[in-house]
């Protein structure tokens, strides 16, 4: 059976005794048992569009990447960099939503890749993913670490090495994963809402008292993107959008699925692009355009911290302290439920472990897929110990290494995803005969595909400053290699599952509706019934 047919999807739907299809998510019941199933109408559109918008970490990306972009790359014009990638990432929701109306998959990026482009690509870029957003998370604990150990210093006078709360870290993000996503989406979205109301208040605070230059646009003038930094710049900026493509991760969880996931990823898309160019753009106006980078170069990461100081008072400073940690943190939980559940579709389908295709019975939470990126994780951190003579305060280890090779390994990883997606989406709707029906929704998958392209390429070209290491130094194609080693072991295994185990190389992609073909089948084999009682409708 081919992969991605519209026949599979309809003899799902009749398996499910629906009859409609597209409409293969909407039951729980499934021929493997409840404990092959993520918990159905665990979260709505608030709570998913939390967790997504989470994972990008706003106070995070306005101190840290766009600081950052400003100090290394000299371009003044990057509020306009998110602009453009804002147009690239709605171009690239057109087609990915369109394709989450048809397949409710915890795989999300591999499931449509399979369904475009052969479960045997499927595989590959299941094992991409994985690696992609496990280099996100648990990047991410350096600078928590280093974080949290500084706020010990500053307010305690406690003196601890950056491990030590990374570690903690990783334990407390562990036993959140193997709760239910209703409860995590609590616990991400308070703290969201806590970061971006900062984020609104220094904003609010930096646009009534600019710098020497005023409320100057010079930022949005396309002449303010000069620079031979603009490519690795595009790259910096890229990483700040990931996260609102983990909306579909969350389809089988969602009451709605058809629509929900589709709402979330253009509310966050449009958030993200105007949230973070308004913000970038009023570092700018608090500098004044024409000292920006120079003040990025000389204060680095505590740049946000030193403009708010004379323009709002001592608490709010370290309220913003605080809460940055918070930020880091809900970043954290959101890219480890991600992992997990690409861990827990990749178990159900065979690709891992079956053990990991199992669910809690009490949370309905993917919790072997939780723990095994709990362990991954602090097997890094305490790799990360090892041969470390470097004083607890000095940010080199976790932050210059740790944090900036796992963060742009999994952007790598991310965007390359999104590319070959965009390319699978344009299969898929070819091979059911929608081309024409869908003609614009394709067209905006091809331009998305060819940008992120572009920026992928450019990735690769400079990789060395993305990573700060020297030109001839061997983190250049090293760090890269390893998202082109994760998708080469996806291919083999594909391959070698298409020879050896076909039937399981045919459902890559299926999800819970591989299951429902298997009762189809079996019950068809021994003449019974092929339908069951209707699925509950939609809620």
């Amino acid at each position: 059976m081919p992969t991605g047919s519209s026949g599979s999807t309809r003899s799902a739907a009749t398996a499910h005794g629906t009859g409609q299809p597209g409409r293969t998510g909407d039951a729980i019941s499934t021929f493997k048992g409840q404990e092959r199933a993520l918990r159905a109408g665990r979260i709505g559109t608030p709570g998913l569009l939390l967790s997504v918008l989470a994972a990008s970490a706003p106070l995070m990306v306005v101190a840290g990447v766009m600081v950052t972009t400003y100090q290394v790359m000299g371009i003044v014009g990057q509020p306009l960099l998110f602009v453009i990638l804002g147009i690239v990432m709605a171009l690239f929701s057109v087609g990915y939503a369109e394709m989450s109306r048809h397949v409710h998959n915890a795989g999300a990026f591999y499931a449509y890749i399979a369904r475009g482009l052969g479960g045997t690509v499927g595989s590959g870029a299941s094992f991409v993913a994985l690696a992609a957003y496990s280099a996100l998370q648990v990047g991410i604990y350096g600078i928590f670490g280093f974080e949290v150990a500084g706020l010990l210093d500053r307010y305690l006078s406690v003196t601890v090495a950056w491990w030590i709360p990374a570690l903690a870290g990783v334990a407390v993000t562990g036993a959140l994963g193997a709760l239910k996503i209703d409860l995590n989406a609590k616990v991400l979205g308070v703290l969201l809402v806590i970061e971006v109301a900062l984020i609104a208040v220094f904003d609010i605070a930096f646009a009534a008292a600019p710098g020497p230059q005023g409320l100057s646009l010079h930022a949005f003038d396309p002449a303010a993107l000069g620079g031979a930094g603009l490519g690795t710049a595009l790259c910096f900026a890229v990483a700040a959008f990931v996260g609102f493509e983990q909306a579909p991760v969350y389809a089988e969880e969602t009451s709605r699925p058809q629509t929900v996931v589709a709402r979330v990823m253009f509310l966050a898309v449009g958030f993200v692009a105007v949230f973070f160019a308004v913000s970038s753009w009023l570092i700018g106006v608090a500098t004044g355009p024409g000292n920006v980078i120079a003040a990025a170069g000389k204060e680095g990461p505590e740049l946000i911290f030193s403009l708010t100081g004379p323009r709002l008072d001592t608490a709010f400073t370290d309220a913003l302290h605080l809460f940055f940690v918070t930020g880091i943190f809900a970043s954290m939980l959101s890219f480890h439920n991600v992992v997990a559940r690409y861990a827990f579709a990749m178990g159900r389908e065979g690709l891992l472990p079956a053990a990991l295709g199992r669910t809690a019975r009490s949370s309905g939470a993917p919790a072997l897929g939780s723990l095994l990126q709990t362990v991954i994780s602090a097997a890094v951190v305490l790799g990360f110990t090892l041969g470390d003579d470097t004083p607890a305060d000095d940010p080199a280890t976790p932050v210059l290494a740790l944090f900036t090779w796992g963060g742009n390994v999994g952007a790598l990883g991310v965007i390359l995803l999104m590319a070959t997606a965009s390319v699978a989406v344009i299969a898929f709707f070819v091979r059911r005969g929608a081309g024409r029906a869908q003609a614009g929704r394709l067209l905006a998958a091809g331009l998305a595909a060819l940008a992120l392209l572009a920026v992928l390429g450019y990735a690769v070209k400079d990789f060395d400053v993305l990573v700060a290491a020297d030109r001839g130094s061997v983190l250049r194609w090293l760090l890269p290699s390893l998202i082109g080693i994760a998708a080469v072991v996806g291919l083999v295994h594909g391959r070698v599952l298409r020879v050896r185990r076909p039937a399981v190389h045919a459902r890559i992609g299926l999800g819970n509706e591989a299951f429902q073909l298997e009762k189809a089948a079996a019950e068809d084999a021994h003449g019974a019934p092929q339908s069951e009682p209707a699925a509950p409708k939609e809620r």
